[in-house]
């Protein structure tokens, strides 16, 4: 169904269901994306593509595949339309990879695009083994 006619169903129904698939047509249009490569005793080194309008915070939150109870926390860092964020950008409130030795574990960072307002306005994951 097209957007215009997903809308123009959506307004028959009412004003809730207007704003309903005004979200879930905006969310589903994007294809926010990101990679990253590890840094030295830093947070990583990410590239971003296609980050949704609007957005002013990206929220970035690391998970251990293989472990997932160890919490590695993350950083929250603000977004003027850069396409990188650089080593480092939130070395407070992170702890980097650090499997036992001799065993590799798979991390994954989930990546939120935040509005003015804290509202999600997509989000994404990346994953990278450690040590690659």
């Amino acid at each position: 169904m097209s957007a215009g006619r997903r809308f123009r169903r959506a307004a028959a129904l009412g004003g809730a269901a207007l704003v309903l698939a005004e979200i879930l047509g905006a969310s589903s249009a994007f294809a926010f994306s990101a990679s990253f490569a590890w840094c030295r005793e830093a947070s990583p080194n990410f590239q971003l593509r296609d980050v949704p309008a609007g957005t002013v915070n990206l929220q970035f939150a690391m998970t251990d595949l293989d472990k997932p109870s160890f919490h590695h926390g993350g950083g929250t860092v603000g977004y003027r339309g850069q396409p990188e964020v650089p080593c480092g950008a939130f070395a407070s409130g992170f702890v980097g990879p650090a499997p036992p030795p001799g065993e590799i574990h798979t991390y994954q960072f989930t990546i939120k695009a935040l509005g003015p307002n804290g509202t999600v306005l997509a989000t994404t994951t990346a994953r990278k083994r450690f040590p690659e």
